[in-house]
């Protein structure tokens, strides 16, 4: 009996110097408890230094998900140089809005009085869809003529194909390709035709389809809208944002997609809108997304033109990669 207490006290003595050397303090000697306290205290502020100082990092399991009490993953986010300048630049260059885009874009082609919602949201789809590579006072024309004849879904349906043709085409258009008198303006003008009758009949077979499935409204969702006929991703982001108030992305033609190749605003130079697109919003803060579109369109209508730009009037000249190239 006294043999086996002698053991769980030995026992006991052994787990207690295991402790204190698991806590990086060394077992004070026999005899000498002050020095041992004295030791613990000298050692307090370098352990509460060390927790300080503690790296915090969150690990995934197998399935992605987070382990729990776990702080978020500290991540790198590429962003070009002196894009904050570039951008304020430009915000001065276009704070008279004087641009085509500002008075002709999509959101000014439609009716705001034409009830109901509905009807303007359908207006708004069928801008976007016209202006795909046209001019803003083009398609803005081509609004004007058909809210003439009521642009309404049932309308639309109930027009043949040639009067919606005429309807939307360009004033001059032919006179301007044919006056060339040569091969290529036959070409060209050929090639515009075979445009003008594909958006006809999208124009048709979209229209078919908010009739039958969104009882003549447009849908609410950037998937449904990029299903419809002749409805690309830059239509549906800024139908999503004009028509439903909805930023779900950057809507990205080709002055954004100019532009910002030129300021170098990608990782690496992009070879179509959609791939701007992406490389933008890796670190575009979202908050800028609804104004970057308008904004950039302006610019490169009006400054950052596709051909001669006017690098001389431009605020960005010193701080623009492509300007000492253009």
């Amino acid at each position: 009996m006294m043999a086996a207490a002698r053991m769980l006290r030995r026992g006991q003595s052994r787990a207690t110097g295991v402790g204190s050397w698991g806590n990086g303090e060394e077992p004070a000697p026999p005899g000498n408890q002050e020095v041992a306290a004295e030791s613990r205290k000298s050692h307090r502020p370098v352990k509460r230094q060390r927790k300080a100082q503690r790296l915090h990092v969150a690990y995934e399991d197998s399935h992605g998900e987070k382990s729990e009490g776990a702080e978020p993953l500290a991540v790198t986010v590429w962003e070009p140089q002196d894009w904050c300048q570039q951008l304020a630049n430009i915000r001065t260059m276009r704070n008279r809005k004087d641009a085509p885009v500002d008075q002709l874009g999509a959101e000014h082609c439609c009716d705001p009085s034409a009830p109901p919602k509905q009807v303007q949201r359908y207006q708004v789809l069928l801008a976007l869809m016209l202006s795909s590579q046209t001019k803003d006072q083009v398609t803005a024309g081509a609004m004007q003529r058909l809210r003439a004849q009521g642009l309404t879904v049932n309308r639309i349906l109930q027009t043949d194909d040639n009067t919606l043709g005429k309807l939307i085409y360009p004033v001059g258009f032919w006179r301007v390709s044919l006056a060339h008198g040569d091969r290529a303006g036959v070409t060209l003008a050929w090639q515009r035709h075979r445009r003008q009758r594909s958006k006809v009949k999208f124009i048709k077979q979209t229209s078919a389809i908010l009739q039958q499935r969104y009882d003549g409204d447009i849908p609410a969702s950037l998937a449904e809208l990029v299903a419809l006929p002749g409805v690309g991703p830059k239509m549906a982001h800024l139908a999503m944002a004009v028509a439903w108030g909805t930023v779900s992305g950057i809507a990205v033609d080709t002055h954004v997609h100019r532009i910002a190749n030129r300021l170098r605003w990608t990782r690496r130079m992009t070879k179509s809108p959609e791939e701007t697109r992406a490389a933008l919003e890796e670190w575009l803060p979202r908050e800028l997304w609804h104004e970057i579109n308008g904004l950039l369109v302006g610019f490169g209508q009006q400054i950052c033109l596709p051909i001669h730009p006017r690098c001389q009037a431009c605020l960005n000249q010193a701080l623009c990669p492509a300007a000492q190239s253009l």
